[in-house]
C-alpha cells in the first residue's frame, strides 16, 4: 500500500545544479562528437570483432532464471549478427563494468546507477531500453518496509537499519540517499545504519524475512517478484515513491567494429516479443518492447543525482 507519493527532494535536486551535470569519459576514451558517450575508435587495428558476443544482464540474486528468460533473445541474436552468444551471469554491478573495461563482455544491460559509470569507465554505448507498448518507460525508486515493522513514515527509520543494493545504483542507493538528506535532513550512520544487500531481490527478500525493518528498492524488480509469487504484497508496506527514473540501458563495448555494432542494434529492435520469455517476464513490470534512447538526454537526471550526491566518476 502507498502511504506517500512526494517528489519535492528530487525536484529540490534537479534546480540545484545543472540539467546536465559535469560528466567526463575515462582518458581513454574519445567523444568528438560531444554525446557523452566513447566513441568508436577510427583506428582500425583498435577495433575488435569477436567470433563469440558475451552479453550480461545486471546482477540479480538468481543468474539462472535471467539466463533461461533471455534465451529466446540471444538466440535471435546469433541469427541476426552470425555470431555466438554466451550468457555471463554477473554477481555484482562493480563485476559487471570491469567486465567491459577489461574486454570481456561484448553486449550488456547495465542498470540505472551504473549506466554514468559504465560509459565513462568501461566504454559503454546504450542505445535502448525496454518500454511499455504506448513507448512509456520508466520505474520508481521506493521505500518499504513490513506490516507491523513500528515504520509507518520514513521519519521512523532514525535509529533502525536501512538496506540499499549497491552503491552504484540508482534507485537503490543514490536517488534515496539524495531524498533522505534533502528532504528528512537524515543522514546514513548518522541517523540510520546502512546496510547492503548487493541487489533489490535481495533487499526486497529481506525485508518480507523481516531482516531489514527498511529497504530502498526499484519498484519494477517489486512488481516481477510479486507476478512470480517469490513474496506476497501483504508482506510489504510502501512507505515512500519517487519520480520516475530510466530502467535498465542496453548496449555495447565502444570498440565492436561499426558493422557489429548496428547488427546487435538491429537485433534488439527486430527482436519479435510475441511469445517469447522476454516479454512473459518483463510484462511483469509493464515491459514490452525495446525503444531507442540516448544516454545524453535519458541519463540526465541521474547524472544530476550523482552531481548532487558528490559522486566522481573514477576509473582505476
Amino acid at each position: 500500500m502507498k502511504t506517500l507519493t512526494n517528489l519535492t527532494a528530487v525536484a529540490a535536486i534537479l534546480t540545484a545544479v545543472p540539467a546536465y551535470a559535469e560528466f567526463k569519459l575515462d582518458s581513454r576514451f574519445a567523444d568528438a562528437d560531444g554525446d557523452l558517450i566513447a566513441d568508436i575508435p577510427t583506428d582500425a587495428s583498435q577495433l575488435i570483432d569477436p567470433s563469440t558476443l558475451i552479453f550480461a544482464y545486471t546482477p540479480v540474486e538468481d543468474p539462472a532464471v535471467y539466463a533461461e528468460v533471455w534465451q529466446g533473445f540471444l538466440d535471435h541474436m546469433v541469427e541476426v549478427t552470425g555470431k555466438e552468444v554466451q550468457f555471463f551471469p554477473v554477481q555484482s554491478n562493480a563485476a559487471q563494468i570491469e567486465a567491459m573495461r577489461a574486454g570481456r563482455l561484448h553486449v550488456a544491460g547495465f542498470n540505472t546507477g551504473s549506466n554514468p559509470l559504465a560509459v565513462a569507465c568501461a566504454g559503454f554505448r546504450p542505445f535502448t531500453m525496454m518500454a511499455a507498448e504506448d513507448g512509456s518507460f520508466g520505474y520508481e525508486m521506493e521505500i518499504i518496509t513490513y506490516p507491523d515493522s513500528g515504520i509507518e513514515k520514513v521519519e521512523d527509520i532514525a535509529g533502525n537499519k536501512m538496506a540499499f543494493t549497491s552503491e552504484t545504483s540508482n534507485s537503490g542507493f543514490k536517488a534515496p540517499s539524495a531524498i533522505l538528506s534533502a528532504e528528512f535532513g537524515m543522514e546514513a550512520g548518522e541517523n540510520f545504519e546502512p546496510v547492503f544487500s548487493g541487489a533489490h531481490d535481495s533487499s526486497i527478500l529481506g525485508v518480507a524475512n523481516k531482516d531489514y525493518p527498511a529497504a530502498a528498492i526499484a519498484n519494477s524488480v517489486k512488481g516481477r517478484m510479486f507476478e512470480r509469487d517469490v513474496v506476497t504484497e501483504d508482506q510489504l508496506v510502501t512507505i515512500y515513491t519517487s519520480q520516475t527514473f530510466p530502467t535498465t540501458g542496453y548496449g555495447t563495448a565502444h570498440n565492436l567494429t561499426p558493422e557489429l555494432q548496428e547488427k546487435i542494434q538491429e537485433a534488439f529492435f527486430s527482436f519479435d516479443w510475441k511469445g517469447s520469455a522476454l516479454l512473459e517476464e518483463f510484462s511483469k513490470s509493464g515491459e514490452a518492447k525495446f525503444i531507442p534512447i540516448t544516454f545524453q538526454e535519458d541519463w540526465a537526471v541521474i547524472r544530476t543525482i550523482d552531481e548532487a550526491n558528490g559522486v566522481a566518476y573514477e576509473c582505476n
